[in-house]
């Protein structure tokens, strides 16, 4: 899948989740940079993700998530 369409089905997600879209999905985003996004929300989201790529994620890639940019290249090496 291009990573465009991975970062456009994620921000589809935020978007749900959060109840806006007062955000620039880029590389380099962070929770700490979106309003609303919380430790519950990150929860919300991380689930909804896995439902949407229909992947799961393992401790070891959660670990590796910093950013959007990574959120994104775990999603690649998953499907």
């Amino acid at each position: 899948m291009e990573i465009h369409l991975i970062k456009e089905k994620i921000s589809n997600v935020l978007v749900s989740i959060l109840g806006h879209n007062n955000f620039e999905t880029h590389d380099e985003l962070t929770a700490k940079d979106v309003d609303g996004w919380d430790s519950l929300s990150h929860m919300i989201i991380l689930t909804t993700i896995e439902e949407t790529f229909d992947i799961k994620f393992k401790l070891r890639d959660l670990n590796k998530l910093k950013n959007m940019g990574s959120l994104v290249a775990v999603i690649q090496s998953k499907i």
